[in-house]
């Protein structure tokens, strides 16, 4: 299936809808919850508990949702009630929330993008959230920044000559006797670990911890088998129904197996690499994205330059450093858009010429994006036309200044805003 006919099926009857999609292509399915019209969550038939748990202890490490979990919960929407029990209860913050849904959604679209054909069923369904944890659902342009990633997560993939295996597998030693040049630890080859597992642990892209073990499955060292998902806390209350699934075969991946790997029981449709999917915002893509800091002076805030262009960024930070302020120079919105949760910057300035964005659509998002709702956007332009004004104030626009800005307009036009702010 192409991003193009999964974004097509992404998309809600609504911009109100609250439920729940339903995909399914003949083997797995996978259940989608929408808030407003926007993804709040993602999960998997086949690791659902697996993923959550994963995911959740990179982004928030001290909550032990398993021992702190007393409320009963929904089975279709037990992962969007701990959300939500998260939030209310303060173990979970808004911003890195946000991150774990993301990164979910990655996955899992990822899984999807990989499947010949998908049914839809799109349930409605009042759900009973608080507003918070409404607030982290992921906009419709957060999506399209996901599909992106995940595009780019194929190109990887197939690159590395691995299309045959899935990263829900587990490796698995076959033969000790000739393990001692493995590329990682025999302890996460025991079975009990998918491909996405290993990646995290060992801090590795799924990309090139497939493309490492796959030589050795051709010696007859490794194998690839499904297993079962984990389970939930012993609570009848918290039983998800797609905890069901059973896997209990393991399938051997040879040199000659096809490319679509599967069980009797469960196909998995998916392929992937983890690479680009780091959304750490303390570890930045240095090729798409550079955030360069100064010790700010006491009181002085963060600028945030969203701008493609190298020159007019450097003469931005030069402005800003020597106001004081401290800089976010991003040069890729669509891959930068996690540094901005990530750093909050007390006002963005922005381009209304980005590659493979449209400035005023970015306006938008992040106005429609409850962290950048209030934040002053100074857009910058070379067009300075009655028109151009106009939709900048429409897309939620806070400014609008002629590029290259003047240095003591540009610091008044900041400190006024500040202020106001």
């Amino acid at each position: 299936m192409t991003l193009t006919e999964l974004t097509k099926r992404l998309e809600p009857p609504n911009k109100q809808f609250d439920g729940y999609l339903i995909l399914n292509d003949g083997n797995a399915t996978w259940t989608l919850s929408f808030v407003q019209g926007q993804l709040l969550y993602a999960s998997d038939q086949l690791h659902a508990v697996r993923r959550w748990d994963r995911i959740l202890k990179q982004y928030f490490p001290n909550w032990n949702w398993q021992d702190e979990t007393t409320q009963p919960i929904d089975p279709q929407s037990w992962q969007t009630d701990l959300l939500d029990q998260g939030i209310q209860q303060q173990k979970l913050s808004l911003i890195r929330a946000k991150l774990l849904i993301r990164k979910v959604a990655q996955e899992c679209l990822f899984e999807l993008s990989n499947c010949l054909y998908l049914q839809t069923d799109w349930q409605p369904r009042s759900l009973s959230l608080s507003r918070a944890c409404r607030s982290i659902a992921l906009s419709n342009w957060e999506v399209k920044m996901t599909l992106s990633q995940v595009k780019t997560m194929q190109q990887q993939w197939q690159a590395a000559e691995v299309e045959r295996l899935s990263p829900t597998l587990s490796p698995t030693l076959k033969n000790t006797t000739s393990a001692q040049f493995l590329p990682i630890s025999r302890q996460y080859l025991n079975g009990d670990l998918t491909l996405w597992d290993v990646a995290d642990q060992s801090k590795k892209s799924v990309t090139e911890l497939a493309q490492s073990l796959l030589p050795f499955v051709d010696k007859g060292i490794l194998e690839f088998q499904t297993i079962p998902d984990v389970s939930l806390p012993a609570d009848p209350a918290v039983v998800p129904s797609t905890a069901t699934v059973q896997v209990p075969n393991a399938v051997t991946v040879s040199a000659s197996t096809p490319r679509v790997v599967s069980s009797p029981q469960v196909t998995s449709p998916l392929l992937r690499v983890r690479e680009p999917v780091k959304i750490d915002a303390r570890q930045p893509n240095s090729q798409t994205t550079s955030i360069n800091q100064t010790t700010p002076i006491k009181g002085k805030a963060t600028i945030a330059c969203i701008d493609d262009s190298p020159v007019l960024a450097h003469t931005l930070k030069k402005i800003l450093v020597s106001a004081g302020y401290d800089v976010l120079i991003i040069q890729e919105p669509m891959r930068g858009f996690t540094q901005l949760i990530e750093h909050q910057p007390s006002l963005i300035l922005l381009d209304l010429m980005l590659p493979n964005a449209d400035g005023y659509s970015v306006c938008k998002f992040l106005r429609d994006t409850p962290i950048f709702e209030k934040t002053p956007i100074i857009i910058l332009t070379g067009q300075n036309k009655p028109i151009d004004r106009a939709r900048a104030r429409l897309a939620g626009a806070t400014e609008f200044l002629v590029k290259p800005p003047q240095p003591e307009h540009l610091i008044q036009m900041i400190e006024k805003h500040l202020k106001t702010d």
